[in-house]
């Protein structure tokens, strides 16, 4: 019986190591090197992240999900650009070019838009094949939360506060 006791303690133990090592970010991992391409023709590297808090979003035209969230997006670009906040619309390497093109035009989107036409953004940043993906970017380009599917806004806010009030 006394080893049951021990094996549930230790177990309640590892746990709470797992959520405190996850919870308080030392599991943060530094943002992959990525060159952007921008729809300019202009590029971005992961190292211009650096110094702003930046939503990446891998999205794509066809992705209804990432139609729908967009703009809450933008409503979160708007909100926080002024404050050291960034948002980088990275669309995936099967979106036709014009669809991204007509795309960032017609709905006025604020923020610069990428086109991953060889797929190695994608793959760089953890191989990428369920869109919306979007990471969070602190200041110090380490990736400190992922969502896949919409993220939870007023969550998501939060955490961008609390990452811009970090020196």
């Amino acid at each position: 019986m006394a080893i049951k006791h021990w094996a549930a303690g230790v177990a309640v133990a590892a746990f709470a190591a797992v959520g405190a090592y996850v919870y308080l970010g030392t599991g943060r991992s530094t943002a992959p090197e990525s060159t952007f391409v921008l729809l300019d023709g202009s590029s971005k590297t992961t190292a211009d992240l650096r110094g702003k808090v930046t939503l990446v979003n891998f999205w794509a035209t066809s992705c209804t999900t990432c139609v729908a969230e967009m703009p809450e997006i933008v409503a979160t670009y708007k909100k926080y650009q002024g404050q050291g906040f960034d948002t980088l619309a990275v669309a995936m390497s099967y979106d036709p070019p014009s669809y991204v093109v007509n795309f960032a035009q017609t709905r006025q989107l604020p923020f610069q838009v990428a086109i991953d036409n060889t797929g190695n953004v994608a793959k760089a940043w953890g191989d990428v094949r369920l869109t919306p993906s979007t990471f969070i970017v602190n200041k110090r380009g380490e990736i400190v939360k992922s969502y896949v599917g919409a993220p939870d806004f007023p969550e998501l806010h939060q955490l961008i506060e609390k990452l811009l009030a970090e020196t």
